[in-house]
């Protein structure tokens, strides 16, 4: 049975989260420790809500340069949603806000118009497809690799990651002809924008290859 820590930093849809993994056979330990953070044998950071309130969740309980020692090693550690956009450098979310710093690039507002300049709704709510990028051939060797192109997972959302280096893009939706970043990869460290929890069949199959990355 693999074991999951999961982050609590007084934000995020804990509870969901939690039964996912349960679900899949997993050991849950949800945690505001940062020894246990810096322990595990693979990370979850989820979370719902403003950067800015995330990142001072995080601080307040002593949990950066936890989660980076941990991160940074190579480990297995999963960003969802609001997690996800903490990995990078800066959000411009309510003003500039300096990140976890784990992956180069920024998150920045979704654009309120399409590609046809049309208008749409902010935040992006619903489900969306999976697109491959195309700097990648497959998602072989991911923990997307039992997700085929096109399966739609669910997203709520107001900003997105744009990563600085393309390697990091492991997959991308797109809404209203614009393409919005919908996860990234760095060694074994992955961010979901969308909520796996919450994506039915398709988000748990990614969960369980994420339960299965080497420790």
């Amino acid at each position: 049975m693999s074991n999951v820590v999961i982050i609590d930093y007084g934000m995020g849809n804990l509870l969901s989260v939690c039964r996912a993994f349960e679900h899949l056979g997993a050991k849950v330990v949800l945690t505001d420790s940062g020894k246990t953070v810096e322990n595990a044998d693979r990370v979850v950071l989820p979370g719902v809500g403003a950067f800015a309130d995330g990142m001072k969740g995080l601080r307040d309980r002593g949990l950066v340069d936890s989660i980076k020692k941990y991160a940074l090693n190579n480990r297995p550690f999963l960003g969802i949603c609001l997690g996800m956009q903490m990995m990078f450098e800066i959000s411009e979310e309510f003003g500039n806000h300096k990140g976890l710093c784990l992956i180069k690039g920024r998150v920045v507002a979704i654009l309120k118009t399409g590609a046809e300049g049309r208008p749409h709704k902010i935040p992006h709510i619903g489900w969306n497809s999976l697109l491959i990028p195309y700097i990648r051939k497959s998602w072989n060797d991911t923990i997307f690799a039992d997700v085929a192109p096109e399966e739609s997972v669910y997203f709520v959302h107001s900003f997105v990651v744009v990563p600085k280096n393309e390697e990091n893009n492991l997959a991308y939706c797109e809404y209203n002809g614009i393409k919005l970043c919908a996860a990234i990869k760095s060694g074994n460290m992955y961010g979901c924008q969308f909520h796996p929890e919450k994506s039915g069949d398709v988000g748990l199959r990614i969960i369980k290859k994420f339960l299965t990355l080497a420790v």
